[in-house]
Order: C-alpha cells, then sequence, then structure tokens
C-alpha cells in the first residue's frame, strides 16, 4: 500500500508538511552537478533511467568535449554513445542530446529559452526535464515531479492519482509559487533516503502528519503464531 485515506490534504496542511520536511533538509537542491542552463539541461536528459552520481561521473569529461549547443549539435553519435554508455539507455540519449542541441542552434541561437512550452518543443524534453532547468538554472519557478514525488506526495496525502501533469497542478495550488522548486527537490530527496519504496517511516520528521503512516500503523498488526510442542519427558 502506497497510499493513505485517497483523500487530498488542505493547502494549510500542504504548507505544514513541507514546512516539516524542510527542517530535515534545509538546503534541498538538485544533486546534478552544473555551471549553467545547457549543461543542466543536458544532465537532466542524462539522469532519465539513471542516478544523479552516476550522471555527475559522465558530466566532466562529455562538458569538457561538448561545452556549448553548436559543439554538442556536431557530435558524432558513436563517440557520444561511448561516452554516456555507462548512464543507461545511451542510443536513445545520444539522438536525443544532438537533437536538443541542434534545435538550440537553430531557433534559439545556441541559448536555452526560459520558456516551458519551447523548453517542451526540444527533442527529449519533457515536463519534467523543463521543470528542472527552469527552476534552477533560468529564475522561473517551477514544480519537477518524478517518481519520488509521486510516491512521497501520495503517502503523505498531499496528491493523489499517478499522472505527474495532475500531481504538478495540485502541489502549484497547494504552495506558494515561491517555493515550488525547493518543495520539489525537498520531496525528492525524502523519497531517495527515507520514503523508499520500503519507507523507513521511524526517520521521517513528517510521520505524525503523513496519511500513509496514519493508516499503516492503526492497522492491526498480525500476531506471530505460537505452535505448541510436545516435549517428551526421558525414560527413566
Amino acid at each position: 500500500m502506497d497510499k493513505g485515506t485517497g483523500a487530498l490534504k488542505s493547502r494549510a496542511a500542504t504548507r505544514k508538511i513541507i514546512a516539516a520536511l524542510s527542517t530535515q533538509y534545509p538546503d534541498a537542491t538538485t544533486e546534478l552537478h552544473y555551471r549553467n542552463a545547457f549543461q543542466l539541461l543536458v544532465a537532466t536528459i542524462l539522469s532519465a533511467q539513471s542516478t544523479d552520481a552516476g550522471v555527475n561521473q559522465v558530466t566532466p569529461a562529455l562538458f569538457a568535449r561538448y561545452p556549448d549547443a553548436r559543439a554538442l549539435s556536431g557530435a558524432d553519435l558513436g563517440d557520444l554513445q561511448q561516452m554516456i554508455v555507462s548512464t543507461g539507455f545511451f542510443r536513445q540519449k545520444s539522438k536525443a542530446l544532438v537533437g536538443m542541441a541542434q534545435a538550440l542552434v537553430d531557433e534559439h541561437n545556441g541559448e536555452v529559452p526560459a520558456n516551458m512550452e519551447q523548453l517542451t518543443e526540444l527533442p527529449g524534453v519533457g515536463r519534467k526535464t523543463a521543470n528542472v532547468v527552469l527552476g534552477h538554472a533560468l529564475g522561473v519557478p517551477g514544480f519537477p515531479v518524478d517518481r519520488h514525488v509521486l510516491r512521497v506526495s501520495g503517502r503523505l496525502g498531499i496528491s493523489s492519482g499517478d499522472d505527474p501533469v495532475k500531481v504538478e497542478a495540485q502541489l502549484c495550488t497547494a504552495l506558494p509559487k515561491a517555493i515550488w522548486t525547493q518543495s520539489s527537490d525537498t520531496l525528492i530527496l525524502h523519497g531517495r533516503r527515507v520514503c523508499r519504496p520500503k519507507p523507513l517511516c521511524e526517520r521521517c520528521v513528517a510521520r505524525s502528519l503523513c496519511e500513509y503512516y496514519r493508516v499503516v500503523t492503526a492497522a492491526p498488526s498480525r500476531q506471530p503464531r505460537h505452535v505448541t510442542r510436545r516435549v517428551r519427558t526421558p525414560r527413566r
């Protein structure tokens, strides 16, 4: 069971939960390493079905060889695949990266647009990736929703459903725009470290506010079966 009662908490309750979690992750931000919007866009595309730590091992050499969109747009696919193979799905990612870079050069003079609509028109870029880049590198509030955000917010009772776009809308409605990006980072870190698929509820600072924890702790525990064994008395 990964959900609470299914009833959405109020805006006030949602803000209280995020405030509680923020005490556990006061400096929450993306764990991807980058120096500009282009680098973060590349790193976020690579992070699909990978880990931030794994991506961070690849990007220093990648950015040294392809420092901007113009350089990446002319990359040899075979060479690029070899550089990113450890991140998984390297064939699809290499095509997406080159296509994205070519679109930046052709349509945006090599610059990353600070606009959701234009970002999501780029090859390999969906709402989550666009929100990561907007919120962290371009100063435009966004709420990235990944599997961690879906799981954690659902358990807490501050979102409902498994549609990332709908969950994004629910959370954006409940929270002030100024804290959208950091709230997402907080939920992501909590999902990685505490509220895992098998949650470590005893480590959670927000468990007293959590629907999942309330339902689980209210459920009757199963008592172990006791088997009475016959003890044979030794013959005298």
